[in-house]
């Protein structure tokens, strides 16, 4: 009698979210799947339904990564502004090298996916927003504090600064001067006072 292999689901997740992450949805084929997760492709299935299922659970792990290094940014920052300057420093510059793509993905999901692909576009946007939330959290602390123009819209804060963060990583991607990209970075919380 054979014994059935196990699988751990949060690791095949996180390994699956890297290679995705890498590639996007339609250049990973369930060979590639297989060959990351040491998962076959009937065990995917049963295990995520299909591979949209699994990208589906890998962007979630991404956005759940996403959230808690924006949480530990907060931990050990004295400031709303400064957690924020230090999560965009991180996913810009000091993450740089370790990132199997310069892009945010969720980002690079909302770029390749087309209506074909509606549930999973849908997914990916809704993950965005909820970054974006984050954002305009902090931002408000950051007015309470008397670090931003109370006058200012949170929300239309957070937008920018997530449009800014998007660019950024895509001008990190096109350039390797870091002294650029740092004084970029200033120049954007320059600008949310």
């Amino acid at each position: 009698m054979t014994k059935a292999i196990k699988h751990d689901r949060q690791a095949a997740i996180q390994k699956a979210t890297y290679l995705f992450w890498e590639k996007g949805f339609h250049a990973t084929s369930m060979r590639n799947l297989h060959d990351v997760t040491d998962m076959h492709p009937g065990s995917i299935y049963a295990s995520f339904g299909s591979k949209e299922g699994l990208f589906k659970a890998s962007l979630h792990c991404y956005a759940d990564a996403s959230r808690q290094l924006l949480a530990s940014c907060v931990e050990e920052s004295s400031s709303p502004l400064e957690a924020l300057k230090t999560f965009v420093n991180r996913v810009v510059v000091e993450y740089r090298e370790s990132s199997p793509s310069g892009m945010c993905m969720l980002v690079k999901t909302v770029a390749e996916l087309t209506e074909e692909n509606a549930e999973l576009l849908a997914e990916a946007k809704q993950l965005l927003s909820q970054v974006e939330d984050l954002f305009a959290d902090l931002l408000a602390q950051a007015q309470a504090c008397g670090e931003i123009d109370p006058s200012r819209d949170p929300r239309r804060l957070a937008r920018v600064l997530q449009m800014q963060l998007m660019g950024l990583r895509a001008y990190t991607r096109a350039n390797d001067n870091m002294e650029q990209v740092n004084e970029l970075i200033g120049d954007v919380f320059a600008g949310l006072h």
